[in-house]
């Protein structure tokens, strides 16, 4: 069923022109400022949130998507950040096959996630590179990849809503780090979500009471 979808979603691509490289790719809002995605870039993230977050941007621009060896993306959660369902491709168990399966996404769809289950080596990971700069889709690794053109990592996160040990989770923030190369890293603050809306935005000035979570 896989490779049908696949074959159809490419004969859509071969009838039409490719996205050249290092265009610009939709982004979340959220992320204004701190990371803008290009055509050919591949990105690694280290959480769920993450790779809906980066989703979210192609996926609202009309673009299908893909996610390659995961079973712990949450689809609630995932749509919730703003990725559209009906244009989301899974794989979830690809088994010996994760590479290859992801090779023929790159070829087909706009965005594709791959969470590799053991080290890729530099020349297997050039290949695929060299394969999606073609195309022109957005490459997010979920977990470590040779010379990404960034690394996206979420830390600190703390929950609005708990009060003594009792309450309902009502909003989330956590520090977004991105770092290029050798580069200094780059940081905001974000609700996900905000306990008002459940939206993904900066967090402003103003305190919200919140509660630590290990």
């Amino acid at each position: 069923m896989v490779a049908s979808v696949v074959e159809q979603l490419q004969a859509r691509v071969d009838s039409m022109q490719g996205r050249p490289a290092a265009q610009p790719v939709a982004t979340h809002p959220a992320l204004a400022g701190l990371l803008g995605l290009r055509a050919g870039g591949t990105y690694t993230v280290d959480s769920a949130t993450l790779v809906g977050l980066l989703l979210a941007g192609p996926s609202g621009d009309g673009a299908w998507c893909g996610v390659v060896g995961s079973t712990e993306l949450g689809l609630e959660a995932t749509a919730a950040l703003g990725v559209d369902l009906s244009r989301l491709v899974l794989v979830p168990d690809p088994a010996d096959a994760w590479l290859e399966v992801t090779a023929a996404l790159v070829d087909a769809l706009g965005a594709v996630v791959v969470r590799p289950p053991s080290d890729v080596a530099e020349s297997a990971a050039a290949r695929l590179v060299a394969r999606l700069r073609k195309r022109g889709g957005v490459l997010v690794v979920w977990g470590d990849w040779p010379r990404p053109d960034a690394r996206l990592t979420l830390s600190d996160p703390v929950w609005a809503g708990l009060e003594r040990g009792h309450g309902h989770l009502q909003g989330r923030q956590a520090t977004v780090e991105v770092r290029r190369g050798t580069g200094p890293a780059r940081r905001r603050r974000l609700w996900l979500p905000a306990p008002d809306d459940q939206g993904v935005r900066e967090v402003e000035s103003a305190p919200t009471p919140l509660r630590s979570v290990g």
